[in-house]
C-alpha cells in the first residue's frame, strides 16, 4: 500500500511538471525578438550575457516561505491624490503578477533622506541617492513576513554621483528595491494621460521586483525584463515576461499560470490597458489548459 502511494505521488508530480514545461512551451510562441539595439538603448554599449534558466536555478534566489511570503511597498515622499491611486493600482497588480500577497506601508516623508544623500540634477530637480534608501531606509524596514520591499518616491533618483538619474534600483541579496515615478510621468499626472504612466509604473515595479527574485536583464526577447536607458526605450518594451523569464519565476513561486493569466487579463480590462490586456489574451488562447 505505501508503495502505490509514492507512486501515485511520483505520478502526481511527473503530470504537472509536463503540464508546466508544455505551458512555457507554448506560449514561446508569442515571444517577440529583440531588434538590433540603436544608439542610446540599454544594449548598445553593454555586453550582457543573459541569463538561461539553467543558470538562474544554479544561483542564489530568494523563494516564499511561511516566514517569507509579502511583498511590501513603501511610498516615500508627498503624492497627488492620482498619484496615490496609482500606487494602490500598483500593489493590486504586484499581487496578481507574483501571486503573492503585497500590501503599502505607511508613507514617508523626504525629510528622511539627508541633505548628503540629495542633489540637484542636471535639469534643476531634485534627486535622491538610490543607494542610501536602500541601505538606510528599506533595508531598516522589517515588516512581519517580509520577502521584498520596495520604495516608491515621486522624486528622482541618481545611482552615484557620475551618474545621471535612474528610474530604478534594487539589491538581489537584501531583497529590496526603490523606483521612482518622476520620469515615468513626464511632467504632470492628470485624468488624460493615467493609463500611460500606470502602465510605466508597472513595468518598472515588476522590473526591480523581478531582479529581487533572481531575474538578470533578458536579452532573448521583448521582454519586461530588458534593460533600458529612456521613457521611449520603456514605451517599446513589453509589459509581458517572456516565457524563459515565466519559467524562472514559476519554479520558485509555483502559482498557478492560467489563474495569473486570468487574472491579469482581468486587471488591464479593468483599468482599460488594451494592448496589455491583447498580450494575455495572445498567451491564453496558445496554452492547453
Amino acid at each position: 500500500m505505501r508503495k502505490f502511494f509514492l507512486l501515485v505521488i511520483v505520478l502526481f508530480y511527473s503530470c504537472n511538471s509536463n503540464k508546466e514545461d508544455a505551458y512555457f512551451k507554448d506560449i514561446k510562441e508569442n515571444d517577440v525578438a529583440l531588434a538590433p539595439p540603436a544608439p542610446g538603448d540599454w544594449l548598445y554599449d553593454r555586453d550582457e550575457k543573459g541569463q538561461s534558466f539553467e543558470k538562474f536555478m544554479k544561483s542564489k534566489h530568494i523563494i516564499p516561505t511561511k516566514e517569507a511570503n509579502i511583498i511590501y511597498l513603501k511610498p516615500i515622499g508627498s503624492f497627488t491624490a492620482l498619484q496615490t491611486k496609482q500606487i494602490e493600482l500598483t500593489r493590486e497588480y504586484l499581487q496578481i503578477y507574483f501571486q503573492l500577497d503585497t500590501k503599502i506601508l505607511e508613507t514617508a516623508s523626504n525629510n528622511i533622506i539627508p541633505a548628503h544623500a540629495r542633489r540637484i540634477g542636471r535639469e534643476e530637480q531634485e534627486e535622491l541617492l538610490a543607494g542610501y534608501i536602500l541601505d538606510s531606509v528599506l533595508k531598516k524596514d522589517k515588516p512581519l513576513n517580509r520577502i521584498a520591499v520596495m520604495g516608491l518616491t515621486e522624486l528622482d533618483l541618481f545611482p552615484s554621483p557620475s551618474w545621471n538619474y535612474v528610474f530604478g534600483l534594487a539589491s538581489y541579496t537584501q531583497k529590496i528595491g526603490v523606483s521612482s515615478i518622476y520620469r515615468l510621468q513626464d511632467e504632470k499626472l492628470t485624468e488624460a494621460n493615467f493609463n500611460l504612466f500606470l502602465s510605466r509604473l508597472l513595468k518598472v515595479s515588476s522590473h526591480e521586483l523581478g531582479h529581487m527574485f533572481g531575474l538578470a536583464h533578458c536579452i532573448e526577447a521583448n521582454c519586461v525584463m530588458n534593460g533600458t536607458n529612456s521613457i521611449p526605450e520603456t514605451d517599446e518594451h513589453s509589459i509581458r515576461l517572456c516565457s524563459n523569464c515565466q519559467k524562472k519565476i514559476n519554479s520558485g513561486l509555483k502559482y498557478d499560470n492560467k489563474k495569473r493569466l486570468n487574472e491579469l487579463a482581468a486587471y488591464f480590462k479593468r483599468n482599460n490597458l488594451m494592448r496589455e490586456l491583447q498580450l494575455m489574451k495572445s498567451d491564453l488562447a496558445s496554452t492547453r489548459f
